[in-house]
């Protein structure tokens, strides 16, 4: 069958693979559209526009009927530190290795071209279209949506990358996975953000990864000490939850020590096309440099390290990264009037505040919310 040799050939990539039909439950309908009515996508807009497209894949692609899931699992070691640089914070595990869209959107060429070989309609897609990746993952019966939100599986345990071939094969759903959680709920106090609401959905707006590597903006200082030293994501809920033990390391990945331990420095040191550069095929390219420069700063404020970097980057072009450094030397207690002259005017806003000449945007600023002014631009924005 037709089926049979593309899950040979899958399997023969050293994926896990499971078939799912491609028709979204109502119930899970329903619960996506509430998330996004409750705002917890932040500023994930994206999210609303493609909604019609996640809830019903057949709107753009009325040919495929079903979808192969493929599964790598990414459960690898930590390469170890470099030697040189200034080496603190901890990266998210997915971020160790080279872009997975890459490295899995390669093999699933691979099995597109196989397909249409045996006459198939297929289209791969590796978290980068509006495809509800894990609902189709528990359609597969491959595992569970766990209460920290994370596909879990008997098979991988936690930390898993899905890649996803969409055919014009029917397939027949198979019987759900049990929710294998129980009464167990260790990932939920481990999220020092309280972002985990219990259901298998989270507030994003409070989450560490979302905050270090989709918010575009600047952090507020209410929000640092949740951050704690995670430089890029985080992992604290997926090593707390005792599936984690069943991980595996699908044979594509190489994590890397520059990737699991970056030099800080490159974040404020580097010329955006030298950031570019070294960085390419990196998770790290997708936020860039000013952002990366701006959770160095939190991550070495929460570790009282780095006043040194805070007075360079109060130099910054980006706007972005010399507020952040403000904010970050007023906590240590150092002077902060040369920032009365910053060329943003936002920036100047916020050093008057501080410095006591305008009480309410203080008041704004203790309570986390954004005070008035225009929008804080990126480099490149």
């Amino acid at each position: 069958m037709v089926k049979d040799l593309l899950e040979e050939r899958a399997r023969g990539l050293g994926l896990l693979v499971a078939w799912a039909p491609l028709e979204i439950p109502e119930a899970s309908r329903r619960r996506f559209l509430e998330w996004l009515e409750a705002g917890h996508h932040g500023e994930m807009a994206y999210l609303k526009r493609q909604a019609e497209a996640r809830l019903h894949p057949q709107s753009l692609f009325p040919w495929a009927q079903s979808a192969l899931l493929l599964f790598a699992p990414y459960a690898y070691p930590d390469p170890g530190r470099p030697q040189g640089g200034l080496r603190v914070g901890r990266v998210a595990r997915y971020a160790w290795v080279r872009d997975y869209h890459l490295l899995l959107g390669e093999e699933l060429r691979r099995l597109e071209v196989l397909a249409q070989g045996l006459g198939v309609r297929a289209k791969g897609y590796v978290d980068h279209g509006p495809l509800p990746e894990r609902t189709l993952a528990a359609l597969s019966g491959a595992g569970w949506i766990g209460k920290s939100g994370y596909f879990l599986s008997q098979a991988f345990g936690v930390h898993a990358f899905i890649g996803v071939l969409l055919t014009d094969l029917e397939v027949e759903a198979p019987p759900p996975h049990p929710n294998r959680c129980g009464r167990c709920a260790r990932c939920l106090p481990a999220c020092p953000t309280h972002a985990l609401l219990g259901d298998g959905t989270l507030d994003a707006r409070r989450c560490i990864s979302y905050l270090t590597i989709e918010h575009k903006g600047f952090i507020p200082p209410s929000l640092w000490p949740g951050i704690g030293d995670w430089l890029f994501g985080c992992d604290l809920c997926g090593e707390a939850c005792p599936w984690e033990r069943f991980g595996k390391v699908w044979k594509g990945f190489r994590p890397e020590p520059e990737l699991a331990h970056p030099d800080l420095l490159d974040f404020f040191r580097l010329s955006g096309r030298a950031f570019q550069r070294k960085y390419a095929g990196t998770a790290f390219l997708r936020a860039g440099r000013p952002r990366m420069a701006r959770n160095a700063l939190i991550v070495l404020f929460n570790l009282g390290l780095g006043e040194a970097l805070f007075l360079e980057a109060a130099q910054d072009p980006s706007p972005l990264v010399r507020r952040t450094a403000l904010h970050a030397l007023f906590g240590a207690g150092r002077p902060v009037e040369a920032f009365l002259k910053d060329p943003d005017p936002l920036v100047r806003a916020e050093a008057l505040a501080l410095l006591g000449e305008a009480p309410r945007t203080v008041d704004l600023l203790q309570d986390g919310r954004e005070p008035p002014g225009p929008e804080v631009k990126e480099e490149g924005a």
